[in-house]
C-alpha cells in the first residue's frame, strides 16, 4: 500500500497546478496564443480527475480515522456503525489508491487527439486487400459503438473486393489514446474465397494510425503546394463522374531529421465539394509531415521503453487472426481469445484494454526505478 504523506505530496503538487493553470486559462493573453490555449486546457481536462480523486483520498482517510476513535463509544450500535463504515473505507483505500497511481502516470499528449488511419493489404495478393477490407469494416463497426465518427479520404479497391489502400479519418473522445495500439502488422490464416484446393493460406495487412495535427503543430508554405484536380471514379452518380472534385496536391519537405527533400503526394475524394476535399487533403499533409517529424522522437521513446506494446515498429507483426480456430492472438501481450467472428464485428475493446493495462504496467515499473 502507498504511503499516505508521498502519495498527498505528489496530490498536492498536482493540485497547485491545476489552480495555476484554471487562472492561466482565464488570461486574455494566453487565450490569443492558441497553441499554448489548447494545451493548456488539455492538462486542465487531465487534472480534474486528479483532483477529484484527491479529494476523495483525504476524506476516505479522515472517514477511517474518525472511525477508529469512535470503536472505543461505550454504545453498541455505534460501534457497529464505525466498524461498518471503517471496513467500507478500508476496502475502497486500496482500489483509490491504485486509480490514483495509473492517473499520476504521465499521459501521452497525443492521445486525445483524432486519427488519419491507413490500411494496406500486404503480402497475400487478393487475399492481402480482401482482409484489409475486413479490418477496416472491424475499425468501422468499433467506431460505431464509440459513437466515433469516420470518413474515407481514399482508396484503391482490390481486384477480388476489399482495398489495395484504405485511408480514413476517425474523429470522437481520446481516439488516438485508444486505436494508437493497433498500428502494426496484421495476419490472416484461412481458406481465401480465391482458393480453388481448399488450402489455408497466410495474408498480411498493415495498419497506421496517425495523430492528427492541429494546423499550428506543424509549418506548411501553402504557396508552395501544387494543386490538380480530377474526376472521382466509381460510384456516386453522374456528379462524382463529370466535375472535377477529386484533388490532388504535391508539395516537398525537407525531412529535419535526414535533412532529405521528399515529394509527398496526396489525393483526396472524399466528398463532392473540391474546397472540402482540399481542405482534408491539407489536413493529412500537416499529419504526414507531423508524424515523420516526431518518427525519432517515437523511436527514441520505443528504445529506451523496450515495452513490446508500444514498440513504435509499424512493421512488427502485432496479431493473428486464425480462421480454422476461430482465434486471435495478440502477439504482444500473449493475449488470446476465441471469439473471432465477434471481434471481427468491431468487438474488440477487451483487447485494447488488456494493451492499455500491459503498457501503464510496464510505465508504473518505469516510474518506480
Amino acid at each position: 500500500m502507498a504511503s499516505t504523506d508521498s502519495l498527498l505530496d505528489k496530490l498536492d503538487g498536482l493540485e497547485a497546478r491545476f489552480q495555476e493553470v484554471s487562472l492561466l486559462i482565464t488570461d486574455p493573453s494566453v487565450i490569443a496564443d492558441m497553441k499554448r490555449f489548447v494545451k493548456l486546457n488539455r492538462e486542465y481536462r487531465d487534472l480534474e480527475p486528479v483532483v477529484a480523486a484527491r479529494k476523495e483520498y483525504i476524506q476516505l482517510n479522515k472517514s477511517i480515522e474518525e472511525a477508529r476513535g469512535l470503536l472505543s463509544e461505550s454504545d453498541p450500535e455505534m460501534r457497529q456503525m464505525a466498524r461498518e463504515e471503517l471496513d467500507t473505507a478500508m476496502a475502497r483505500l486500496p482500489q483509490l489508491e491504485e486509480e490514483i497511481k495509473q492517473m499520476l502516470i504521465p499521459a501521452d499528449p497525443q492521445d486525445d487527439k483524432d486519427v488519419i488511419m491507413e490500411i494496406r493489404g500486404g503480402t497475400g495478393g487478393d487475399e492481402a486487400a480482401i482482409f484489409a477490407g475486413d479490418l477496416f469494416r472491424m475499425y468501422c463497426k468499433f467506431c460505431e459503438t464509440k459513437g466515433w465518427k469516420y470518413a474515407v479520404s481514399s482508396c484503391s479497391e482490390g481486384a477480388s473486393g476489399g482495398y489495395k489502400e484504405i485511408i480514413f479519418t476517425v474523429t470522437g473522445d481520446k481516439v488516438y489514446g485508444t486505436l494508437k495500439y493497433e498500428s502494426g502488422v496484421h495476419r490472416v490464416q484461412r481458406v481465401p474465397v480465391t482458393e480453388t484446393q481448399g488450402r489455408i493460406h497466410t495474408s498480411a495487412a498493415t495498419v497506421a494510425v496517425l495523430p492528427e495535427a492541429d494546423a499550428f503543430e506543424v509549418e506548411i508554405n501553402e504557396g508552395e503546394i501544387k494543386w490538380d484536380t480530377f474526376r472521382s471514379g466509381g460510384a456516386g452518380g453522374q456528379n462524382v463522374n463529370k466535375v472535377e472534385s477529386g484533388v490532388r496536391l504535391r508539395y516537398n519537405w525537407k525531412n529535419p531529421n535526414t535533412r532529405i527533400v521528399e515529394e509527398i503526394l496526396i489525393e483526396c475524394t472524399e466528398t463532392r465539394d473540391q474546397p472540402k476535399n482540399k481542405e482534408r487533403a491539407l489536413s493529412r499533409l500537416r499529419t504526414m509531415i507531423y508524424d515523420r517529424e516526431h518518427q525519432k522522437y517515437m523511436d527514441d521513446i520505443a528504445a529506451r521503453r523496450k515495452t513490446m506494446v508500444s514498440t513504435g515498429d509499424r512493421s512488427a507483426k502485432i496479431r493473428t487472426y486464425n480462421y480454422p480456430q476461430g482465434r486471435i492472438t495478440d502477439h504482444r501481450i500473449n493475449w488470446t481469445s476465441y471469439n473471432l467472428p465477434a471481434f471481427m464485428d468491431g468487438d474488440i475493446q477487451e483487447c485494447i484494454d488488456q494493451l492499455t493495462i500491459a503498457e501503464n504496467a510496464e510505465r508504473m515499473k518505469e516510474a518506480e526505478m
